[in-house]
């Protein structure tokens, strides 16, 4: 089940549920004064790739490949 990110408009929090997919946007309760103005709220999240200076000799270079051209998808070779 995939984690979803609430925001309450009542106490101006923030929350996270596990919801299936097909509810993502019901209405839920606010796990901190359980208010129901609640909305789903955007989730980003980072991903960390180390810079080639901290790159130790014995790590392999992250290069691409595959069925999308490593990440460029529509490029031609």
């Amino acid at each position: 089940m995939p984690l979803y990110e609430y925001y309450c408009a009542d106490c101006r929090t923030k929350f996270d549920a596990l919801r299936p997919m097909s509810q993502a946007d019901a209405p839920i309760q606010c796990k901190e004064c359980e208010g129901m103005r609640t909305s789903r709220a955007l989730s980003l999240f980072a991903a960390h790739r180390p810079s080639p200076g901290n790159v130790s000799q014995s790590s392999a270079p992250l290069t691409g490949g595959g069925g999308c051209c490593g990440g460029m998808c529509g490029c031609a070779h």
